[in-house]
């Protein structure tokens, strides 16, 4: 299988006329389907697109990680770039009302569209808490099970209800998995449910052990020096041969995953392409 990643949106640029921004967008280009993974906050992956002669309307199938709008926000831009019915793969709870209240303030982070405009632009959303499999070799997680003692979702995301707030435990957060032959590669959008606790789900869903290549967003920035360490030696302990970190990770976290992974670890940046 032919494979090509690019990272069309992150917060820092690589070298060129690319813009940086906070959010995700990755596309997956193989000899089968394209398929975009996230679509950034705004303008970026379409202009980053232009920029690396990419043609959106080759995307076949658009995946979103979860419903927070530096994923999500992309969405109208890159839907009129397709020009055609597309598949949006998501979980149901993304269109919840996300919040995140901190210091005193509540801010809605939820998708920042309404589903009616999206579909009249092309979207057909498939919602499910299911894997999906997309081709032979890709898949969604779908839910990832929390299970490391470690990993745990910020206490300051939260979902407006009738009733008040309450804790999102954000159920739609999934990542992208590849299998290919050195190993699977899995592409994270933020990891809230925990980095690791993504990849045990990955290699239970493919019953593969070998994890080649993550990327993404690893949501470690507000994570202790402890849980770092800890999900450094879980990555260790799993044979992860290559880290490129975006978005979420944090510098510190980032920092200190560069010296312990050396030549193994990348800054997955926009303009970045991996070929396999």
């Amino acid at each position: 299988m032919e494979l090509h990643i690019t990272t069309l949106s992150e917060n820092t640029a690589g070298l060129g006329n690319f813009l940086g921004e906070w959010g995700l967008s990755i596309l997956v280009e193989t000899d089968g389907p394209n398929i975009l993974f996230d679509t950034g906050q705004s303008i970026s992956a379409s202009h980053n697109a232009d920029i690396l002669g990419i043609d959106l309307s080759q995307i076949d199938k658009i995946v979103l990680s979860h419903g927070h709008f530096d994923h999500t926000g992309g969405l109208r831009q890159v839907l009129r770039r397709i020009g055609k019915e597309i598949e949006i793969i998501a979980h149901p709870d993304m269109w919840q009302a996300k919040y995140a209240t901190r210091e005193g303030e509540d801010r809605y982070i939820g998708i920042p569209f309404q589903r009616q405009e999206l579909e009249s632009l092309g979207a057909r959303f498939n919602l499910t808490t299911e894997s999906v499999r997309l081709t032979d070799n890709i898949m969604t997680t779908g839910e990832v099970p929390m299970v490391t003692d470690y990993e745990e979702i910020e206490p300051y995301l939260v979902v407006k209800e009738d009733a008040g707030f309450k804790p999102d435990k954000l159920l739609d957060d999934q990542a992208l998995i590849i299998n290919t032959e050195p190993g699977l590669v899995v592409i994270l959008g933020c990891a809230h449910h925990g980095i690791i606790n993504t990849l045990y789900h990955a290699q239970q869903l493919t019953g593969v052990k070998t994890i080649d290549t993550v990327l993404g967003g690893c949501h470690l920035m507000d994570a202790s020096e402890e849980r770092v360490w800890l999900t450094i030696a879980a990555l260790k302990e799993i044979g992860v041969q290559r880290l490129g970190v975006s978005h979420c990770t944090g510098l510190p976290a980032s920092a200190i995953m560069a010296q312990e992974f050396g030549d193994k670890f990348f800054f997955n940046n926009a303009g970045t392409i991996l070929s396999l």
